[in-house]
């Protein structure tokens, strides 16, 4: 995915066929990170912040529900992906840049969560059987895209 053209308002971007089929493969793990994951505290005595907590819960997948609307709703526009010779032309507003790395942050993390939380400074190296290779591939091209994205904010002035 590469940038080609950007103004305050909108980001154009050129990708091609295979980049935007494993997008949209990537984007069909959304929400990937488990409710229970986010937590109030993990301090605090669970019983004593259990009914906040709910609500917590709850918040988060009514968020998620409508994420998961737009993210339908952005794949399935017949304007964000135009045809340019072997590549596309994908679109997105600054609003959209944000939100999908968002996106794309949970599917990150919610992949490195899957695996088990590998942390090889501390000792916890990654043990990838077949069926992690997935996620392990998803939390990997996250970060490209997240990086192409964020590159973004360093030509705006």
């Amino acid at each position: 995915m590469k940038l080609i053209k950007q103004t305050k308002g909108r980001r154009v971007f050129q990708i091609t066929r295979r980049e935007k089929q494993l997008l949209f493969e990537i984007l069909k793990l959304y929400p990937l990170i488990p409710i229970a994951h986010h937590r109030l505290s993990r301090t605090a005595d669970a019983d004593a912040i259990e009914a906040d907590q709910r609500l917590l819960e709850e918040a988060l997948a009514e968020r998620r529900k409508e994420n998961r609307k737009q993210l339908i709703a952005m794949l399935t526009d017949e304007n964000r992906f135009v045809a340019a010779g072997d590549a596309f032309r994908f679109t997105v507003s600054a609003h959209q840049t944000d939100w999908l790395l968002q996106i794309l942050n949970d599917i990150r993390v919610g992949s490195w969560v899957k695996l088990g939380c590998p942390d090889e400074e501390h000792g916890k190296p990654a043990t990838l059987k077949d069926e992690d290779l997935y996620y392990y591939f998803a939390m990997e091209y996250c970060f490209l895209l997240q990086c192409a994205l964020l590159s973004t904010f360093d030509d705006l002035s």
